[in-house]
């Protein structure tokens, strides 16, 4: 039988924070969650969606034709109105 070895203190313990593609530092991160800890990565698209309905929001109310929106951002006519109408409520 293995004895269990000890749970180690942070000051001894060898870690290098070497971050992932995304940042380059663990511990300066500002995602909630840890891309490693989210294998399915959904909190990842989530945040990137969001970002992008923002852009879309933005430039829909600077006058950009929901066609012209559509094409640049690779989703449909009736993605930007929905993107539109769910950010006006």
């Amino acid at each position: 039988m293995r004895l269990a070895q000890p749970d180690l203190l942070p000051e001894y313990c060898g870690y290098r924070d070497e971050g992932c593609h995304l940042y380059p530092s663990c511990l300066e991160c500002p995602l909630p969650r840890c891309i490693y800890d989210d294998p399915s990565g959904e909190g990842l698209r989530r945040r990137h969606k969001r970002a992008r309905d923002q852009e879309v929001l933005h430039l829909y109310r600077q006058g950009q034709p929901a066609a012209e929106l559509a094409r640049s951002f690779g989703i449909s006519e009736r993605s930007i109105y929905r993107i539109v109408r769910r950010r006006q409520e």
